[in-house]
């Protein structure tokens, strides 16, 4: 056991591809979890040992880890198996662990007869919200994160049970290790992401394999030393892009060579626009490198709690950062290419990841720039949002008024006013607050969405319009929902040519989103409407066929391909459609609608009341007057 373990970074996907490739983010540019995807050039320990025959196979348990962040490089197969489309589902971007731990030991059972092989179990459960299952949550009532550890522990248990009743534990390699730490209030931080305390990036680090001996380790080691003791325990080379060292030799009772550990907290760098947070641990020392800097004796002050630097002249921390900056780089770049997309930004911040880049950086950075200054704001933005949940509503308004009264420039604060008055119906005020928000700070893409979002729903289209002409941020290259909301925008002012052009736009950056091509193909069936010109249908239909592909319960495309059906002459298939429509909601107003016209004009008037009948009982109290008319003169027309 290593006691002194370390991560080099304090959030999921870095600190995995860290461990995967055996470099820090200096090297392969991954620095939080929002804006980055591994780059293909890179070397990952699966695709290593697939060198030397090793099947290899990964089980993730949330989506920081999805296959499309680029982690999927050298594995057979790489499980993340959750719901992937339905925003409505986010609840699916993470599993429990025996829902991962349960499909990878099926895939150890069919490696019986083929050895080697290399698989990695990711476990999400020890993230906020701390909702472990019973008995875990009863036994750990007051400590819901305790819980959450002693349910992964179980659910490993079934794991190593498996290894040992197949025989093969005392065969086998295990690492076992966290991508991080949990802050829980320490230095007020209340979960892990912002600050690079020992509370986040301290982690264990347990080693096994066959005819080693009990240690523990005192040694300070990191991530990165994990690839070169895979390559060093299995008798492999070690490919030379290593930045890590072996840690064979103190399991095996030697010194470790001296050298310093890399660190870093980004994500509120890349997220907010705060000034950067690097640091390095040497000797015992930490360094944190940031406006307000930090020096720590970890051997005497392990709790981080008495800051040296005001006592110490930090010139030579300073040069030995820049050093080992200079000397840890990639040579040709230094950030893995940015990821955005409605996918990925909508899931990411389910799980708590809830700010996109700033459109530009700040390159000079002063104390109140600091994490240490601004995280406090940060969290008093989410406690006022908790007030409001446990009903203290005023107080929870009173809080981020008071917030916004002291700091201009905290995003989180505009958007969760914003969405408390929302939730109270004071849509003018919310929309004000987030007016404010984008004048105070122009740069935030985060501020500017949830701006846009209001509109739409509001069905401000003419300042939608006017927005977009306006302002152009470099993230709306990357998300494909705002496209959707131009398109929108222009469909309801009935301008389906500008419709057409931003929903093409938007399935130009990401061509699995269903909403895309649903509203595409309802555009081209209105342009088929106005012009009768049937290459426009038939773009329709390729376009809602599309979006059930993607999604194959997404109610709204059966109903636009129902009409589109209609139009072309083959009422079959557009009643087929439409009837699945309902199979799949039953109560959905325009399939109910579209069958009762339908039936009704073939003379099938007993089908077509039906219909009526149903649409009258879901929908008769919240039609308009001329509405209720309409319906009831097609009812009293089939009762004829």
């Amino acid at each position: 056991m290593f006691s002194r373990s370390f991560a080099n970074t304090s959030t999921t996907l870095p600190s995995h591809t860290n461990i995967l490739l055996g470099t820090n983010p200096l090297y392969h540019g991954v620095h939080e979890n929002t804006n980055f995807i591994v780059g293909e050039e890179f070397l990952t320990l699966a695709e290593y040992l697939k060198k030397f025959g090793y099947n290899t196979g990964a089980f993730v348990g949330a989506y920081p880890l999805d296959s499309r962040f680029g982690l999927t490089q050298g594995f057979d197969i790489y499980d993340d198996d959750y719901d992937r489309w339905s925003s409505e589902k986010l609840d699916a971007v993470e599993r429990r662990a025996e829902d991962v731990i349960a499909p990878a030991l099926e895939w150890l059972e069919s490696q019986a007869q083929a050895t080697p092989w290399f698989l990695w179990i990711h476990c999400y459960d020890p993230h906020d919200p701390y909702e472990p299952p019973e008995p875990f949550n009863t036994e750990f009532e007051k400590q819901p994160y305790y819980g959450e550890v002693a349910y992964v522990d179980f659910a490993l248990g079934k794991l190593f049970k498996s290894l040992k009743d197949t025989h093969s534990y005392e065969n086998t390699l295990i690492i076992f290790t966290g991508d991080h730490g949990e802050s829980l209030g320490q230095h007020g931080e209340l979960t892990h992401g912002f600050y690079a305390y020992n509370s986040s990036i301290w982690v264990p680090l347990i080693v096994y394999f066959p005819g080693i001996l009990s240690r523990r380790i005192e040694e300070y080691v990191s991530h990165i030393d994990i690839f070169p003791t895979v390559c060093d325990v299995l008798h492999i080379e070690k490919p030379s892009s290593l930045q890590g060292n072996s840690l064979l030799p103190a399991m095996e009772g030697n010194k470790l060579k001296n050298r310093p550990i890399y660190f870093e907290s980004l994500f509120p760098y890349y997220s907010r626009g705060w000034a950067p947070l690097r640091g390095f641990i040497y000797e015992g020392e930490k360094f944190i490198e940031s406006p307000i800097p930090e020096l720590y004796d970890l051997d005497e002050d392990f709790e981080e709690l008495k800051n040296l630097a005001e006592e110490m002249k930090l010139d030579r921390y300073r040069k030995r950062l820049e050093q080992i900056i200079k000397d840890q780089s990639f040579p040709e770049r230094t950030d893995a290419k940015p990821k955005y997309d409605r996918e990925s930004l909508a899931k990411l911040r389910s799980l708590g990841y809830i700010s996109t880049s700033p459109d530009s950086k700040k390159e000079n950075f002063g104390p109140q720039d600091d994490i240490k200054v601004l995280l406090p704001y940060n969290n008093r933005a989410m406690k006022a949002m908790d007030l409001y949940q446990q009903g203290e509503v005023r107080e929870g308004f009173e809080l981020l008024k008071q917030l916004l009264t002291e700091r201009q420039d905290i995003d989180i604060a505009y958007y969760n006013l914003a969405a408390l008055y929302e939730e109270q119906g004071e849509l003018n005020e919310s929309f004000q607050v987030l007016k404010l928000g984008l004048d105070n700070i122009p740069t935030s893409y985060e501020i500017f969405l949830r701006y846009i979002t209001f509109l739409v729903k509001a069905s401000k289209d003419d300042e939608i319009i006017k927005v977009f002409d306006e302002k152009h941020y470099r993230q709306m290259e990357h998300d494909p929902e705002i496209w959707n909301f131009l398109g929108i925008a222009h469909s309801r002012k009935q301008d389906f040519e500008n419709a057409v052009e931003a929903y093409e736009k938007g399935i130009s950056i990401d061509n699995e989103y269903p909403d895309l091509f649903n509203n595409l193909g309802n555009a081209y069936y209105s342009l088929a409407q106005k012009t009768n010109d049937r290459i426009f249908l038939e773009k329709s239909i390729l376009s809602l066929q599309k979006a059930i592909e993607l999604e194959p319960d997404y109610v709204n495309p059966y109903n636009g391909l129902g009409l589109a059906y209609r139009k072309s002459g083959d009422v079959d298939k557009a009643i087929s459609h439409w009837e699945k429509a309902l199979e799949l909601k039953p109560d959905f107003d325009q399939a109910l609608i579209n069958l009762g016209i339908t039936h009704m004009s073939q003379g099938l008037k007993t089908q077509a009341l039906d219909y009526f009948n149903k649409y009258k009982e879901y929908y008769y109290n919240s039609l308009s007057p001329s509405q209720k008319t309409q319906l009831d003169n097609w009812i009293q027309k089939c009762r004829q």
